[in-house]
Formats: structure tokens, C-alpha cells, sequence
């Protein structure tokens, strides 16, 4: 636990969001803080069309494209088959899926309506007002669905043990904090229109919220994911900020308001006393946008709704939070994927928020990286991120006004976003060669591209050859332990960059089953040590926090960046009396190349060894050395001894969409073999791999 949350009880720590707030948080003066909350929160209702008309004609025409063709299209249907699969066979996607695009239909639809000013009465023939209209189709399935939440969660009809859900005894999820969001914020910025065209609509919308998402919330207390017991992960943050939408949106005025929202931020301080202060996330940059993200969301809003009584963005550990994900920032749509997080997250991310927050600590690197990303992304906003955050993007002025200069160069015409995998459905693989990216930026452009960063909570080192830019050699390694969230066996792995795209790299997240958080997690191939860039000195890592890297030490200088650590604890006991692990880059000189050298020295295995690499791309093995490159040109070459090593690969084909979105039809596992056999008593001889740009 970080040192911020120990403190007496019945006392705030300092730097928690109930000591900064203070009295502001008792019921009366919080009540007062929140009189006329919704018209100051920063999305206005449908109304305002000077905030809506101002959207870019690009990003306009793009979402009522979208919109129009989603029209085009029969609404997804949630079936209870579907949702039973989870307990039946494991699968997750057969009702998540169409779940997923239910929600997405509703976000376009009501973008759409907003952005066409789109209004009717209710006695108007179908056609007047057809994305309102289909909008509130969607909200009225939705109401109707038995249950908002994901099966693997609702621990209520598992202890029942039953395949259906109960509407009666709902359960408070990650899905159900989606709903939630997405209703409370279509009834605030269409809340007149719905009325006129379907009444008694929104009141059947604020009784499911209440029911749903309200009520449970405020009857109990112990909800697992409160994070009460000092383990606040990223569905603290998630749910209580969906919590915090709704109540100020849908809620009562007065005491009931004020009440939800105190228990709200009481619940969010379990998630800010657990944050490390260096800002690192052991689940990575794809849940810092679930967790990490949504806290600075919930935080924007509350300071929106509440005023400087409630403003609590300047708590000392949000800096460092707010840095994270430029500082794993490979190049391009890559990333260091820690756990569960892909290596090429979505491309649909609220990236107006980073770029917001950059603007609060003022950090140009924040704000570049955000920037950057929009422009690749291609629109201010769409509905893979949420309602909430689409509408926020929509109406930013500062956001706008640096999409337009870097997408448009202060001109009026569409972004040309990067080439990204279409989001697969259930069931379905699909074909595609290894993504695209641009090219490389020019040395100096990447301004939040540092030589090196060190986030000592997590263990996790990046180093590039030169700041500034994502050409030439980066290099990332974390020790750890294996009990972090969304944890793989990797203690001790690394990946290498070359330009910016990983070509040493690690699988990432598989698509999620029944298993994927339970006890079988780890028969998942993605998830083992053997899938992973570490030793495997008889056996594979263990599962556990006390299975760990010791000892790890970072130098940092200008001529390299040196890592190292001891892995043996990972390993079972007795495998193997010592496994130290250093990583050099070496950054270019007179006559010296970058490279990159991984130096591994086991200390009196009981038998032969082995280190594995993971390759992305088109891999030739020869005696000595190996090649892999990406098909554009950027070649690594991996280079060892031969009389010590022997080399031999393995393919290995993906078939789940997850891991082809990221790496297309395979990938390839070099392992490098050793009878390492020393004499007790002595210090081994290191085992050496070197990494290098492979030139012509």
C-alpha cells in the first residue's frame, strides 16, 4: 500500500480527496455546492446550438455518416442464451459484443440527433426526427434489458445458480456503470427533445438508473470493488464515476444528490491512496484510461459541478499520473503493453482529456502526445469511448481549436487517421497483414519522447537511443512481481523498438473468457512465462506476489541505460540458486552502433536452460543470429554465441481477434538453449544476446 493511505482512522490522509476537500464534503454544504450543478457542467443540452454548430464540418460530416449507416442497420439484440454462454462454456463475447455495439448505436444516434438539431413532436409520422427517434429505441431496449450487468460479474445469479439474471436483486458492474453513463448523459443533452417526442421515456430511464445503479449503490456498502480492504483498482474509479454522472444528472435535487455524490468521493479516495507517486500503472496504458483516466474525468466533473469547493485537481499524485501514457509511448499507435494491455490500444480514446490535463499541470508533453494521438485518430470524438467523453471532445473549444491545427493546418478539411483494426465481432477472425503506421517522426518531433524514464512503483524502465524522437532503438523492461493487476508471468521481460514499432515484443491481452479471472487464468499461452521474454531455467514463473524481481537496479547515463535485477524468486523454489538479468542500451558513439545487450548469468541450474524471445514479424534464423523485421524496411538483427546458444523457432498462429488486431497472422518464438552447467562456487559465464539495427 502507498504510504498516502496509512493514516489514523476517522482521520483524511494527506493528499486524499477527502482531506483536500474538507468541510465542503459535509451534507449541507455540499448540498449548497451542488444548487444548479447541471447548468454548469461543461456539455450544454441540444439547445445550445452555438456550442454544437461550432463542430468542425469534418468531424460532422464523419459522424453523421457513421450515423446514417448505423440506421441502415437492424439494432443488436441481447439474448439470455447469449448471457448463459459465460456459465455454460466460458464464452464472454457472445453477449458482451452485441451489448458493446447496443451501447455504441445509442452514442452515435444521440450524437447525431444533437449535431442534426433534430426535433418532433410526438403526434409527428416516423421519418421527422429518425436518429431521435432510433435513439430512443435504443434507450428503451436498454430499459427493458433484465440486467445492465456482464455475466462473469454478477456473483448474484452465480451464488443462486442460475443462467438468468434477476432483475429484482441487480448487480453493480463495469456494465452497469456503462448504462448508466450513457442514459444519464442522453437524458441530459436530448432530456427536452425526448420529452416532446416520447414522453414518459425519461421518467422510465431515471426509475432503471435509480433501481439499477442508485439504490444498490447507496444500500451496499461492500461492494468487492470499492477497494475498501486497500485494493482500489480500476473499476473503483470506473464505477464510481459513472455513479457520480448519474447522480448529478438523473438524481432528486437536495439531500439525495448530495448524498450520492459524498459516498461517491469517499469511494474515489480508496482509488487516489493506492496511486504510486511515480504515476506508473502495473495494469497499462489501456486500463490508465479505464482507471487512471476516469478519475481525472470524475474530477473534472465534480470541480464542473461543484465549483472551487469542489475542486480537488490539484491532489500531488495526479501529475505523475497524468504523465503515464506518453512516457510508454513507443511511436506511433504502439505502446509498452504491461499485462493485460494490448500493444495497440484502440485508437477511440478521449484523448481531449489527456490534452485538458496537460493544459491543468502545464506540461507541453502531455499536451503534444495528446494532440499527436487525436490527429491519428482522426475525429474530436466518436462513440467507442463513451457518450460522456464524445460529447466533452464535441464541445471542447481548446481541444477543437488543436485538432484543427495540426489535422487541418487551420483549414477545413477531413483527417486522414491511421490505419487501424476493425473492432471484431464475436466468432469472427479476420484477415489482415501486420497494421500500418506512419512513418517515423523526425528527430526533435516527438518532444515527449525522453531519453529515459524510470517508474521505480512498477519496476518498468524505457530508454530510447536519443530524446525527442522514435527513430532508432527503444528498449523496455520491468521486474515486478506476479500478483500485479491484469498480471502475465513476465517478471524480467523486455521488448525492443526499432523506429517505433516493437519488433521484441510481448502477445498482450487475449480475448477475455469465463477463465480469463479465475483460477485458470495462466493456461492462457499469452499469459505464461514461456510466451514471454524471460529465462526459463527448468520451469516456468509462478503465480504470486512473493514471486518477484529482487535487487533491481536502473543507472541512468548519457552514453546508456543499464537495467538489472534478480529473477530466481519467480521460479520455484530450488530451481535454480540465482538468475541475474542486465539490459544494456548502449547509445551510439565513434565507431559503436546502438544496441541493445541482454546479459544473463544462472547460477547453478540443475539443468539445461533456455531464453525465450518473442518476435513480431518476418524472422530467418541462422547459426548465431536471427533477423526480424516488419516488412517495411526495419530489420533487427539478434546475435549470440553460437557454442553456448542453440537457436530454433517456433510459429505460432493467432486466432483470436484480440491478438491479430495487434500482430496479424502470427507470431514466432526463438528460443535460445544452454546446458548451462557450472561448477558450484563459481561465478557463470554470462549468456549474451545483442540486438541491433540489421543494416541494407
Amino acid at each position: 500500500m502507498n504510504d498516502r493511505a496509512r493514516h489514523p482512522a476517522g482521520t483524511a490522509a494527506p493528499g486524499s480527496l477527502a482531506g483536500r476537500l474538507g468541510p465542503a464534503l459535509d451534507p449541507p454544504a455540499l448540498r449548497d455546492a451542488l444548487h444548479g450543478a447541471t447548468g454548469r457542467l461543461p456539455v450544454p443540452t441540444a439547445e445550445t446550438r452555438g456550442t454544437w454548430d461550432a463542430v468542425h464540418p469534418a468531424t460532422r460530416g464523419a459522424l453523421l455518416a457513421a450515423a446514417e449507416a448505423e440506421l441502415a442497420r437492424p439494432a443488436p439484440v441481447l439474448r439470455a442464451s447469449d448471457w448463459a454462454r459465460t456459465f455454460r462454456d466460458g464464452l464472454r463475447t457472445a453477449y458482451e459484443d452485441p451489448a458493446r455495439a447496443l451501447r455504441e448505436r445509442v452514442a452515435l444516434l444521440v450524437l447525431a440527433a444533437v449535431l442534426r438539431d433534430e426535433s418532433a413532436p410526438a403526434q409527428a409520422p416516423p421519418g421527422a426526427a429518425p436518429c431521435l427517434d432510433a435513439a430512443a429505441d435504443g434507450l428503451m431496449a436498454l430499459a427493458e434489458t433484465s440486467t445492465w450487468c456482464w455475466a462473469p460479474h454478477d456473483r448474484f445469479t452465480a451464488a443462486r445458480r442460475e443462467l438468468v439474471p434477476d432483475p429484482a436483486e441487480p448487480f453493480l458492474d463495469l456494465g452497469a456503470a456503462e448504462v448508466a453513463s450513457l442514459v444519464a448523459w442522453s437524458d441530459h443533452v436530448l432530456g427536452g427533445r425526448l420529452d416532446r417526442r416520447v414522453p414518459g421515456l425519461r421518467r422510465r430511464l431515471r426509475h432503471e438508473v435509480r433501481a439499477r445503479v442508485l439504490e444498490p449503490f447507496r444500500r451496499i456498502g461492500d461492494w468487492h470493488w470499492t477497494g475498501r480492504d486497500g485494493d482500489a483498482h480500476n473499476w473503483n474509479p470506473w464505477i464510481h464515476g459513472a455513479v457520480l454522472t448519474a447522480a448529478l444528472l438523473m438524481a432528486g435535487h437536495g439531500a439525495e444528490r448530495a448524498a450520492l455524490v459524498r459516498r461517491a468521493v469517499l469511494g474515489l479516495d480508496h482509488f487516489v491512496a493506492v496511486l504510486p507517486d511515480d504515476g506508473g500503472i502495473d495494469e497499462g496504458v489501456a486500463y490508465w484510461w479505464h482507471g487512471a483516466g476516469r478519475l481525472l474525468e470524475a474530477l473534472d466533473l465534480l470541480a464542473a459541478a461543484g465549483g472551487p469547493a469542489l475542486d480537488a485537481r490539484d491532489l500531488p499524485v495526479l501529475p505523475e499520473l497524468v504523465r503515464y501514457p506518453h512516457r510508454v509511448h513507443l511511436g506511433g499507435p504502439w505502446y509498452v503493453n504491461v499485462g493485460d494491455a494490448p500493444a495497440r490500444p484502440p485508437a477511440e480514446q478521449p484523448w481531449h482529456v489527456l490534452f485538458r490535463w496537460g493544459r491543468r499541470i502545464a506540461d507541453p508533453a502531455v499536451r503534444a502526445h495528446a494532440a499527436d494521438r487525436g490527429r491519428a485518430r482522426g475525429l474530436a470524438a466518436g462513440p467507442q469511448e463513451g457518450l460522456g467523453r464524445a460529447l466533452a471532445g464535441l464541445c471542447d473549444p481548446d481541444w477543437r481549436a488543436a485538432l484543427e491545427q495540426q489535422v487541418h493546418g487551420g483549414r477545413p478539411s477531413a483527417a486522414v487517421p491511421e490505419r487501424r483494426a476493425a473492432r471484431p465481432t464475436a466468432g469472427t477472425v479476420r484477415e489482415h497483414p501486420r497494421p500500418a503506421v506512419r512513418p517515423a517522426a523526425r528527430a526533435g518531433e516527438r518532444t515527449w519522447a525522453a531519453r529515459d524514464v524510470w517508474l521505480p512503483g512498477v519496476q518498468l524502465l524505457v530508454a530510447r537511443e536519443a530524446a525527442g524522437a522514435t527513430e532508432g532503438l527503444t528498449v523496455a523492461v520491468k521486474g515486478g512481481h506476479n500478483a500485479e493487476r491484469h498480471n502475465h508471468l513476465d517478471v524480467g521481460s523486455y521488448w525492443v523498438a526499432l523506429d517505433g514499432t516493437p519488433l521484441v515484443v510481448d502477445a498482450g491481452q487475449p480475448t477475455y473468457t469465463a477463465a480469463s479471472f479465475g483460477p485458470d487464468r495462466y493456461r492462457a499461452w499469452p499469459l505464461r512465462s514461456g510466451w514471454h521474454n524471460v529465462p526459463d531455467p527448468g520451469a516456468e514463473q509462478l503465480p504470486g506476489a512473493d514471486h518477484r524481481a529482487l535487487d533491481v537496479r536502473v543507472e541512468r547515463r548519457a552514453a546508456g541505460t543499464v537495467w538489472s535485477a534478480e529473477l530466481s524468486a519467480a521460479y520455484p523454489e530450488g530451481l535454480v540458486a540465482g538468475w541475474r538479468r542486465t539490459l544494456r542500451l548502449v547509445r551510439p558513439g565513434v565507431g559503436r552502433p546502438a544496441h541493445v545487450l541482454v546479459e544473463d548469468r544462472p547460477y547453478a541450474p540443475r539443468g539445461p536452460v533456455r531464453l525465450h524471445h518473442l518476435l513480431a514479424g518476418d524472422v530467418t534464423l541462422a547459426e548465431g543470429r536471427a533477423l526480424v523485421g516488419d516488412g517495411t524496411g526495419r530489420t533487427l538483427r539478434l546475435t549470440w554465441d553460437p557454442r553456448r546458444l542453440t537457436g530454433s523457432l517456433e510459429h505460432r498462429p493467432l486466432d483470436d481477434p484480440l491478438l491479430r488486431g495487434s500482430w496479424g497472422e502470427r507470431l514466432t518464438r526463438l528460443t535460445l538453449a544452454c546446458d548451462a552447467t557450472a561448477e558450484p562456487g563459481r561465478t557463470p559465464a554470462p549468456l549474451l544476446v545483442r540486438i541491433e539495427r540489421a543494416e541494407g
